[in-house]
Order: structure tokens, then C-alpha cells, then sequence
């Protein structure tokens, strides 16, 4: 997507996707060497880093808890002011509901590490195969009952992230009151009218 598609889409849907090999100057040359390699390298982890939007708060996955705080160390010094940077314990690079999640947390300039659970929020555990996706259409149909307020493992693990997220952005103090916002808004249509407003400001065309 263009960087005038992108503008469009955050203008009417409060949203956009900047992907890193076409909008980040660095990262659209060194795509192509890392995909012929086949192995992790340097590149994977400043990959993460290069936010062509120079965000202040973010929540970011890496591929192993050993990198939390590292990673964390240097969103401070890059001049973010908020941010967890986190690993599931199943080797998501996000905050899983399988199990623990390992977190560094920049919060005031300082960085703390710990663990979190799904039942932290108020969440059941979930096995990883309740978790697995299939292909674009399979994996967009699932986006949208979950929007239309299906329950479930893809719920679950959604409604968690973006608790963090609403922690990181100071519109929640834990995780439970973050899920339940989160529920709240899903539950409401909101989450389903962005979706509709991002499809139409990205391709002109939404089925709602």
C-alpha cells in the first residue's frame, strides 16, 4: 500500500499497516538477502526495530525471551516512552494464551521484567492448535466472526493483546480491565466498523 493509501486509511479508520520493506528506506534492500538466507540473522531482530512511524509507544514481539529486555534497552534509547516488548513461552512473538508470557515493560524512562498468564485477564489457557490459522480467506473469515462476537480461542489471545496495548497507551491499568474494554468494544460493533472502514479506504470496497 502507498504511503497516500496509508494516510487515507488512518484518516478514515483510525488505522493503517506500514510494512516495513516498502516504506522503511533500509529494510526494502535488505529483504531480499534475508529471505534467500533461510536463517535467523541480525536482520531479524532490526527488523522489529524499524518502525518507519517512529511510534513512542508500541507493543513488540521478538522470537526469544532472552531479547525482552535487550529490546527494551533500546526502544528507551530510540525514545520510546511506553512499550512492552514480549515472547510467549510457546514461541509466539506475542503475548500467548497458551501459557506464560515472558515481558520488559518501559514505563518512566525505567524497564521491568515478568511474567504474564491469560489468567491474569481473566482468560482460559488455550492449546496451540485452537490458535492455528489457514490460508488469507480462512484466516479473514475468522477475523470477521470474531468481530461479529464469536467466542473462542482467536477472541482470547485478540482481547489480550490489546489489553497490553491499552495498558501501553494508558487507557487501562491491568490486563483484566484492558480485556474488559476490549470485550466491551468488539462486543459493541465498534471493532467490526473499523474493519469495514479499513477495507473500503484500502481498495474502495467493503461487504461490511
Amino acid at each position: 500500500i502507498d504511503p497516500a493509501t496509508i494516510a487515507k486509511c488512518i484518516e478514515k479508520a483510525g488505522i493503517g499497516f506500514m510494512f516495513a520493506q516498502t516504506h522503511h528506506a533500509a529494510m526494502k534492500h535488505v529483504a531480499p538477502v534475508r529471505g534467500d538466507l533461510g536463517i535467523k540473522t541480525v536482520f531479524n531482530m532490526l527488523g522489529p526495530l524499524s518502525n518507519p512511524a517512529l511510534v513512542k509507544r508500541q507493543l513488540l514481539g521478538v522470537f526469544a525471551d532472552s531479547w525482552v529486555e535487550p529490546f527494551a534497552e533500546v526502544l528507551r534509547n530510540l525514545g520510546s516512552t511506553s512499550a512492552w516488548v514480549v515472547h510467549g513461552s510457546d514461541g509466539m512473538d506475542e503475548i500467548t494464551t497458551t501459557g506464560p508470557t515472558a515481558v520488559a515493560e518501559l514505563k518512566d524512562g525505567k524497564i521491568r521484567v515478568f511474567e504474564v498468564t491469560p489468567e491474569d485477564a481473566g482468560l482460559r489457557r488455550a492449546s496451540i492448535d485452537e490458535l492455528k490459522g489457514g490460508d488469507p480467506a480462512e484466516n479473514a473469515a475468522a477475523i470477521r466472526r470474531l468481530f461479529d462476537g464469536e467466542p473462542g480461542a482467536y477472541r482470547d489471545i485478540v482481547l489480550l493483546n490489546t489489553a497490553a496495548a491499552l495498558i501501553i497507551s494508558g487507557k487501562a491499568s491491568s490486563l483484566k480491565e484492558g480485556v474488559d474494554t476490549a470485550a466491551r468494544i468488539v462486543d459493541s460493533g465498534a471493532a467490526r466498523e473499523t474493519l469495514a472502514k479499513l477495507v473500503a479506504a484500502s481498495n474502495g470496497k467493503s461487504d461490511g
